[in-house]
């Protein structure tokens, strides 16, 4: 008898261990995206008329934006199609031995640690054009410190 209540104690000590194993990664996942907001457009013009947060220096024409934000704070990233490959007016050259923050958001379709391609800054973004196609992601510590509003 004693044996068998053994046997099932270590059966339910080993189910809730696998399951353990796999509910922690999964809440810990869930816990650092669920802030995470991403979209995609057609156009600049209807992707700023539909999310505030849209950098405004996005040109109207530009095609096929992604955009992904954390909801609780300014970490932003951005790809789009530019019809000439060239970055707005507004955008700066990044001077000589700037080091630009690396982007805090993933996403499939960003290239992740993009910080050694950045050659300007659009606002509050570091940028980068490869042919037509921009990247650009904007850092938390940069957009606090503008004192911009969320959303």
């Amino acid at each position: 008898m004693k044996s068998k209540i053994l046997i099932g104690v270590v059966a339910g000590a080993a189910v809730l261990g696998v399951g353990a194993a796999f509910a922690v990664p999964a809440a810990r996942s869930w816990a650092e995206t669920r802030h995470d907001e991403t979209s995609r457009y057609t156009t600049g013009a209807e992707a700023k008329a539909d999310r505030k947060s849209m950098p405004r220096w996005l040109p109207d024409d530009a095609r096929d934006v992604h955009y992904a934000m954390k909801t609780t704070g300014g970490d932003r990233i951005l790809k789009a199609t530019l019809p000439d490959g060239t970055l707005p007016a507004s955008c700066t050259p990044l001077p000589a031995g700037t080091t630009a923050k690396q982007p805090a958001i993933a996403a499939s379709w960003f290239p992740g640690k993009d910080s050694a391609k950045a050659t300007a800054r659009c606002g509050l973004y570091y940028a980068n054009t490869d042919g037509t196609t921009l990247h650009a992601w904007q850092d938390d510590e940069d957009w606090k410190a503008a004192g911009l509003p969320e959303g």
